[in-house]
């Protein structure tokens, strides 16, 4: 072993706890040690046999915490943690359902007689008030209701 295998092994368990103090979790701070001590062993030719190994392992570990914090803040800023990401959307289940009742209830309204139908578009779909109906078809409110009663019984019968 040359004079960097001895100091880089002799440091590994003060990198570890250096790895712990930035890092916080055991195995965001394993991965930090790891991959330090990968470019450590990448770039032992820039280390200067005589200067400070710890100074300078501790330098190139620090400055590899700073690049992985800064690239997961980009990261968080580009994309939704997974869990948020499956509540993207909607379920088209009940959309599909809903425009599936929706066209068989247009289906069996356009099956109504006409003065049915008026009433129970005017009441049930524009929702006005049976009173406001029977002014805008200029007809007495109870056969606004009779109307009703009756294009409500045919719809369901329709509907089945």
């Amino acid at each position: 072993m040359d004079a960097f295998d001895r100091e880089l092994t002799a440091l590994l368990p003060r990198l570890r706890r250096f790895a712990h103090a930035l890092a916080r979790t055991t195995a965001d701070a394993d991965d930090l040690a790891q991959s330090a001590v990968e470019r450590m062993l990448r770039a032992r030719d820039q280390w200067q046999p005589g200067t400070r190994f710890d100074a300078w392992a501790f330098r190139v570990m620090r400055n590899l915490w700073i690049d992985t914090v800064r690239a997961n803040t980009r990261l968080a800023r580009r994309s939704a943690p997974e869990a948020e990401g499956l509540l993207v959307g909607e379920d088209p289940r009940e959309q599909l359902e809903a425009r599936s009742e929706l066209a068989a209830l247009m289906r069996a309204l356009e099956q109504l007689p006409d003065e049915q139908r008026e009433v129970i578009a005017l009441v049930t779909i524009e929702g006005l008030g049976y009173a406001d109906a029977a002014a805008v078809l200029e007809l007495p409110i109870g056969t606004v209701s009779s109307r009703m009663l009756r294009g409500r019984q045919a719809l369901l019968k329709l509907l089945g």
